[in-house]
């Protein structure tokens, strides 16, 4: 059921700040110029939080889907908001992913890895601190379990 403000829908405009590129020697994120300011201080980080729109799934069948198999569980039934499905009411992903540079000059970040495709919008950018992005005791369920503990040592699960 969506909100009505003032009679009418509430809605929400994104737009992208940049696009994941590859290329042969691996992927990179393309920010566009009224963005590239915002690099700045970025490459203080290892990290960095991608938030990508999966627009290659952004249609009415997969944005109605509330319940999925996921990829890397496929003999579990689950709620869309359990898993990391691109099966989404809103396609919105998110990757940590280890930064190689940050050119803030020509918008360029080289990335060690990324689970999107080239040519996917950037829908906005997040430092990774540690402080704000890690708790101490997550809990997973039993069918995730055998994943790795890492991000770097899960680079071949496919979350999308």
């Amino acid at each position: 059921m969506n909100e009505k403000v003032d009679g009418q829908e509430e809605a929400y405009q994104i737009h992208p700040i940049g696009y994941v590129r590859s290329a042969e020697r691996g992927s990179y994120l393309e920010i566009l110029e009224p963005f590239r300011p915002a690099l700045k201080q970025l490459d203080q980080f290892s990290h960095v939080i991608v938030l990508w729109w999966a627009d290659q799934h952004d249609n009415e069948k997969s944005r109605s889907l509330m319940q999925c198999r996921p990829p890397y569980a496929e003999d579990k039934l689950t709620g869309v908001f359990a898993c990391r499905a691109e099966y989404r009411p809103n396609p919105i992903a998110i990757t940590v992913c280890k930064m190689i540079a940050v050119d803030e000059e020509n918008g360029i970040v080289p990335l060690e890895y990324i689970d999107a495709y080239d040519g996917t919008p950037i829908v906005d950018l997040k430092a990774y601190c540690p402080v704000c992005d890690r708790v101490r005791e997550a809990q997973v369920p039993e069918w995730i379990s055998d994943w790795p503990e890492w991000v770097e040592d899960g680079h071949l699960l496919s979350f999308f």
